[in-house]
């Protein structure tokens, strides 16, 4: 078993296969460390596929470890799609079936933030192109323990929003292109090794809330403070966490929100409640509508004309609710425009 000096924990979204492909061309083959990869993928996605994708890039042998596996240089894991792969502190990968972090599953938040905790100053961390801000809140618990931090250029990027978000939060080693990034690590591998560093207590319990799936009050209050606002996905009340300007929002069952991501969700939620009422009111329009056409056959027309008339005024109610659903698919929550 080859003993573990450092390891390499990269992330990316949208367009990320193709960048993962190029990093790893460009990763000296005689380097002395694990590479751990989290892409954002379909739940739906063959894993296998991806691994045989790869595995044509490096020398590295790439697999989807099995769970509880140890943690060995010159293997590169490939997180199994649907579930969060962490890194636990007997340097075993674990594989969990947790809540989702920034609505995804994995999530490189996850990984960087367990790999920070176990590796701390030994951690390297690179984040490739993507869409929204997974991995930020993670590239800075790897800072924050005395890693080294990474970033593909913005510009070069196929989706710039996961390294720009990280820029913008976290005071990164290196922001380059895919190309240069090999010799980035080449020179580190000749570099002394950087002492151990203190891993703060707020990273390491939320690691551990996370890997044991189950978290307390006193807990949260620890790493944050209790919000106003409730988790859109199971309704708990959820605790503000800010560090270095990076506002999060995370609940008693383990649900994790950027605020970006929280009001995307909160939109969401209402539009999909805009919906179930209007089918509500539709169903109660088509009732009224029946009800009508009974009176009219038993020669009610005073009632018969009652229920006309609530049925109109529902599809008038109907028709307002309706294009308030359009404005806010258009135009965003803030911006509603009224009839």
């Amino acid at each position: 078993m080859n003993p573990v000096k450092s390891v390499i924990v990269v992330g990316a979204s949208a367009g990320g296969l193709q960048a993962i492909s190029q990093l790893l061309e460009k990763i000296p083959q005689n380097l002395d460390a694990a590479i751990l990869v989290v892409l954002h993928v379909s739940r739906h996605s063959l894993g296998n596929v991806l691994v045989q994708h790869l595995q044509k890039r490096t020398e590295f042998a790439c697999s989807i470890p099995e769970n509880g596996e140890q943690v060995q240089a010159g293997h590169i894991y490939i997180a199994k799609p649907d579930f969060h792969m962490l890194i636990s502190s007997d340097q075993t990968i674990h594989f969990i079936k947790g809540p989702h972090e920034n609505r995804w599953r994995p999530s490189i938040d996850v990984l960087f933030r367990s790999a920070a905790v176990v590796f701390n100053s030994s951690t390297i961390g690179i984040i490739l192109t993507g869409l929204l801000d997974d991995g930020t809140a993670g590239m800075m618990a790897i800072k924050r323990c005395g890693g080294v931090c990474i970033v593909q250029e913005p510009e070069e990027a196929q989706f710039g929003d996961m390294p720009t978000n990280v820029l913008n939060h976290v005071e990164v080693d290196y922001r380059v292109p895919i190309a240069d990034m090999g010799y980035i690590l080449d020179d580190m591998k000749s570099k002394p090794e950087k002492p151990a560093a203190i891993v703060p207590e707020d990273i390491r319990t939320e690691a551990e809330m996370t890997e044991n799936m189950a978290s307390s009050i006193d807990q949260l209050k620890t790493i944050g403070t209790q919000s106003d606002y409730t988790c859109p996905d199971c309704g708990g009340s959820l605790f503000m966490l800010n560090h270095g300007g990076l506002h999060r929002y995370r609940c008693f069952t383990g649900h994790v929100y950027t605020e970006k991501l929280l009001l995307d969700k909160q939109s969401e939620t209402l539009e999909e409640s805009l919906w179930t009422t209007i089918r509500r009111l539709e169903e109660r329009r088509s009732l009224l509508q029946t009800t009508a056409r009974h009176l009219h056959e038993v020669n009610q027309p005073d009632m018969e004309a009652e229920k006309q008339n609530t049925a109109a005024e529902l599809s008038d109610y109907i028709e307002k609710l309706k294009a308030l659903v359009v404005s806010l698919s258009v135009n965003g929550p803030n911006n509603f425009v009224y009839e």
